[in-house]
């Protein structure tokens, strides 16, 4: 035994008596995840409730273990990758038992998508966006997020004037297409052949 391994094994003997087990010599990248996010962890939670900040009646929540997730195979270019992994996502929730959701969202949502909810009740959305799972699941999450505060916020009216602009403007757009029809008209009628009547 040569003096070099003694001496290691004696500081590896200290360090276990300290309760301590680190190697002594390590290395470590500038780009290590440590250096780069210093106060992060890498440990997975999961995230609490968070406070309604755009609108009181939805916080933009979504419980993942109320939803029907489901993934299949995506269609569309991709290679050899697409006949292997599931990557397309169907989402689906029974709205009238959706608990995440008040009354009164739940009856705007009704009336508004009446064509998309299905006969038993769910709404159904489908998202082959990106060649990604976890992507494609953002994207479904994003997609009735969106819907819901669209039933939520109220359309402001439009004011008197800009409802007379409106009107100006599809006025001007129909006489315009009108005479293109008459010029395209006439341009026909020329060109055809002169025709004799005996």
């Amino acid at each position: 035994m040569n003096v070099f391994s003694g001496g290691l094994k004696l500081l590896i003997t200290r360090n276990i008596s300290k309760g301590i087990l680190k190697r002594s010599v390590a290395f470590k990248s500038v780009l290590s995840l440590d250096n780069l996010y210093p106060s992060s962890s890498l440990e997975l939670t999961t995230p609490n409730v968070p406070v309604c900040k755009r609108h009181e009646k939805f916080s933009g929540y979504i419980p993942i273990d109320e939803l029907n997730i489901t993934y299949s195979r995506s269609s569309g270019p991709g290679g050899q990758n697409v006949n292997k992994v599931n990557t397309k996502v169907d989402v689906r929730f029974h709205l009238q038992s959706a608990k995440w959701l008040n009354d009164e969202l739940k009856n705007k949502l009704f009336e508004k998508l009446k064509s998309k909810i299905t006969k038993e009740g769910y709404l159904i959305y489908k998202s082959d966006l990106t060649r990604s799972q976890q992507l494609n699941l953002a994207d479904c999450l994003e997609k009735i997020r969106n819907t819901i505060y669209e039933s939520v916020i109220k359309k402001p009216e439009p004011s008197p004037e800009t409802e007379e602009i409106i009107r100006r403007r599809m006025e001007k757009a129909a006489k315009e297409r009108l005479m293109q029809k008459r010029h395209k008209s006439i341009l026909k009628n020329e060109r055809r052949a002169p025709v004799d009547v005996l």
